[in-house]
């Protein structure tokens, strides 16, 4: 079992940054595939990225390549995601996952576990 904590949304102009950070407990987090997904208002959850165990491997949403990082300290059980450039249509609850595929192409929205999300919004 995976408990998953995010922290660091927040409300920023159009250009800036923010930082969201998941700190995980339960055994199987080094061996986990870890994520962020996100949902804006009357749109399904979807995947923006991913990072296997190694922390070597990623993966991006199209829309956020160039703009967003996803890492990880396993040593701290932490993922974080940097989100530099912020667009109005970046406005969502991001979410940290332990998704189902840890390729864009195989996403499709599943996860084996959440956390309570983290408000984002852009202005």
């Amino acid at each position: 079992h995976v408990q998953l904590v995010e922290s660091g949304g927040g409300s920023v102009q159009a250009g800036g940054s923010l930082r969201l950070s998941c700190a995980a407990s339960g055994n199987t987090y080094t061996s986990s595939c870890m994520g962020w997904f996100r949902q804006a208002p009357g749109k399904e959850r979807g995947g923006v990225a991913t990072i296997l165990s190694g922390g070597r491997v990623t993966d991006y949403h199209a829309s956020v390549k160039g703009r967003f990082t996803i890492s990880r300290d396993n040593a701290k059980k932490t993922v974080y995601l940097q989100m530099n450039n912020l667009k109005p249509e970046d406005t969502a609850m991001y979410y940290c996952v332990v998704p189902r595929g840890c390729t864009a192409d195989s996403w499709f929205g599943a996860y084996s576990y959440s956390g309570q999300g983290t408000q984002v919004t852009v202005s």
